[in-house]
């Protein structure tokens, strides 16, 4: 049964929304440092509901978007989980740089859908203190008519796949930077390596002051789509609590189907195999990359919401499993991302500097139990495990 009340249900918010009022929230980017830097707030709402505000470097705009669970975790299932919207980020990342490569090497595509799995697996236990995220490689499936032959259809989709900035979280291995504060005051770090500066300010509760309009879409930037078709996956679980279980060693199968319509916005279809649940309909567009009016968050403010969320949800999970006390908690988050080799015309593979997270904990446990909180809610994040293993994409091309 779901537990905690249903904060977004409950709200009358929409789940996602741009905020029109940054400079009262208190929200901006940090400095430019490669191409785009996007910083992300994120708070708890309720048990493993969460909202995040992301302002982005490159485009000027703040997102806010909204996240939940399914029955694998007691949740209201109101919102996509923390894993779709890297999923979703990642896919319109890709759709955009075969777009642009498309554009600018006159390949003519007469149908395109993307069609992508992204999987992790959890291993061990968490009152041994064993338990590890992990990320395994990537599978996109690509399904487009177009006059390339086979070998140069290949390289093209190859070269697009490696221009995307996400390309740069997932070759080499990037290891993530923290900062930490306990009830006002920080903390020395545990295992986790300290980010350079200063901490950053708190946002409190900064969050409630954001203000919204009426989407020029005309259409909700998120719509649930009913229960994920049922598909086979190895090690996958689907019961009520799975995800709470101290002893645990399964795979996480999260999918995208990412179409462009007619009116320039990627419309992204999240699937939850495993575990098991709803799917939800997420909208995206960029902003000036062909024209487009950045009427939906774009790739790069949906992945790192997609990383911030999944580090948050860890934390609940790690205090609901001890039975810890932690009353509130937060996180500011900064990534930095390259311009994509072709829609931002550098012509490079994408890059990414490491994640550097900020986090802010109001609990009445002791100084280490706090930095256990964060030590263990990094060990089992999947996305810093994504961060932190070198992979590729494995491309499959369908004529259609």
């Amino acid at each position: 049964m779901p537990q905690g009340p249903n904060v977004l249900g409950e709200s009358g918010l929409p789940l996602s929304f741009e905020v029109v009022n940054p400079e009262q929230v208190g929200i901006t980017a940090p400095e430019t440092r490669m191409g785009d830097s996007l910083r992300t707030w994120v708070r708890s709402l309720s048990v493993f509901q969460k909202e995040a505000l992301v302002a982005s470097s490159r485009t000027g705009l703040v997102w806010r978007l909204s996240s939940d669970e399914g029955s694998y975790l007691d949740g209201h299932d109101e919102a996509s989980c923390p894993l779709s919207f890297l999923t979703v980020g990642m896919v319109a990342s890709y759709m955009n740089e075969i777009m642009a490569l498309a554009k600018q090497q006159n390949v003519a595509i007469h149908k395109l859908r993307l069609i992508q799995d992204n999987y992790y697996t959890m291993e061990g236990s968490m009152r041994k203190r064993t338990m590890v995220g992990g990320a395994l490689p990537v599978e996109l499936t690509v399904e487009i008519n177009c006059d390339l032959e086979d070998p140069a259809l290949n390289t093209f989709l190859l070269n697009a796949i490696s221009a995307s900035p996400i390309n740069g979280l997932m070759r080499g291995a990037l290891e993530s930077l923290f900062a930490l504060s306990k009830n006002g005051r920080e903390l020395d770090l545990g295992k986790a390596k300290r980010v350079a500066g200063p901490l950053c300010a708190d946002p409190g509760d900064h969050f409630d002051q954001c203000k919204f309009e009426s989407s020029t879409l005309k259409e909700p930037l998120v719509e649930p789509q009913g229960t994920t078709p049922k598909k086979e996956v190895s090690g996958g679980t689907s019961a009520a609590g799975s995800s709470l279980a101290d002893e645990q060693n399964r795979t996480l199968n999260i999918g995208g189907v990412c179409t462009l319509r007619e009116d320039g916005i990627k419309e992204i279809i999240q699937l939850q195999y495993s575990p098991h649940g709803t799917s939800f309909k997420l909208l995206s567009e960029e902003v000036s990359i062909n024209g487009d009016q950045g009427r939906a968050p774009d790739a790069s403010t949906y992945i790192s919401a997609g990383v911030a969320f999944c580090f948050m949800t860890q934390f609940g999970r790690f205090a609901k499993m001890l039975d810890l006390d932690l009353e509130e908690y937060r996180v500011v988050q900064d990534s930095h991302f390259s311009l994509g080799g072709a829609s931002g015309g550098t012509g490079e593979a994408g890059k990414a500097d490491p994640l550097e997270t900020h986090v802010y904990l109001k609990t009445s446990e002791s100084d280490d139990v706090a930095r256990e909180m964060l030590d263990i809610s990094e060990q089992t994040c999947f996305l810093h495990a994504f961060c932190r293993t070198d992979m590729k994409t494995k491309l499959r091309v369908v004529r259609v």
